[in-house]
């Protein structure tokens, strides 16, 4: 969808703004002329995060600061006196939740509650963005085996319960102070931007890998679980256009399809011309205490609100990761 560029310029704040959907949203952003401002923790690692924004380093604005750090948001805040704020800041790891309880409800659920009061005081007209997750819905779903807006919500993992606490704040503040606060409730995305520690690019880049001979084996956890796959281009898109209705609300992002981790680790190698059999090895480890089975959304709210589709379908998304990887691996 091509749309028209801002007049004026607007200034928007990305926490988050190093990962897979913080880089794709800063390009967007700054292709509808705004002044894009990053929140970023300080950190001496690098993998894929450290390449995502190279190609706009220079139309960025970066703020070095941690979500848990109050002083940190204050003054990016006061700073930039943003007009936008898309928080994606999070410990996204659901399996790594389950072992740092602590640090994830810190993140994920106490530092939006000051990111929320802060702009209640010093900007209160500022729009919020908060990026939701299918994850908040757990094994619950609606008869037809869908998850929408009005789905029981019944997290299994510190990740969703975390990631709810922080949706039902922003639902109170939404009300109790009138500000406009989004909900994005989206389901797994992906992208050749995606971290290695995410199922969908460690299966890629691993079958690459045994294709050119660099390995000989990919360690899984469960092949049963069901996720609904879109791609992350896709689902920044809508976050912004959820930005621009007239009036705040909680929407459901999600292609309505789903594919099994199996199905994933099987068209990846068929792609790639290998027999995934010969190289699949379990581990215990990477097991969660407490998994999700099966996710599918339900985006219908949304498209009658947007008339937003996906562009990329389960095989295009991962055919682009395939030759990214390709490439990467020369």
């Amino acid at each position: 969808m091509v749309r028209e560029k801002y007049s004026t310029m607007k200034k928007a704040l990305i926490t988050g703004i190093t990962g897979q959907d913080g880089s794709y949203l800063a390009e967007l952003l700054l292709s509808q002329g705004y002044e894009v401002y990053g929140l970023s923790r300080r950190n001496s690692g690098c993998e894929i995060e450290g390449n995502r924004l190279t190609h706009i380093k220079d139309k960025i604005k970066l703020y070095y600061g941690d979500m848990t750090d109050i002083s940190s948001i204050h003054n990016a805040i006061i700073n930039i006196m943003p007009d936008e704020i898309y928080n994606l800041a999070a410990m996204s790891d659901v399996r790594i939740s389950f072992v740092q309880p602590s640090y994830t409800t810190s993140v994920n659920a106490l530092a939006v509650v000051n990111l929320l009061e802060t702009i209640r005081l010093v900007k209160p007209d500022t729009k919020i963005y908060q990026a939701g997750s299918s994850e908040m819905f757990g094994n619950s779903m609606d008869s037809d085996g869908y998850q929408r807006e009005t789905t029981l919500m019944d997290p299994v993992s510190t990740y969703g319960c975390t990631k709810l606490f922080a949706h039902n704040i922003c639902k109170s503040y939404r009300l109790s102070y009138n500000m406009f606060i989004i909900n994005g409730i989206l389901f797994n995305h992906e992208s050749p931007r995606r971290g290695l520690n995410f199922v969908t690019n460690k299966v890629v880049k691993e079958a690459v890998k045994i294709k050119k001979g660099l390995s000989d084996t990919l360690l899984l956890g469960t092949l049963d679980a069901r996720r609904d796959w879109g791609h992350s281009k896709d689902y920044v898109n809508a976050m912004w256009s959820m930005m621009q209705l007239s009036n705040p609300d909680d929407y459901v992002c999600a292609t309505g399809i789903t594919h099994s981790i199996k199905d994933l680790v099987e068209y990846v190698f068929d792609q790639l011309e290998l027999d995934y059999i010969k190289y699949i090895r379990h581990d215990e480890k990477l097991y969660r205490p407490n998994e999700i089975w099966d996710l599918k959304g339900d985006s219908t709210k949304l498209k009658n609100k947007i008339n937003w589709k996906p562009t990329y379908t389960f095989n295009s998304m991962l055919n682009e990761m395939i030759k990214y990887w390709e490439v990467q691996l020369t």
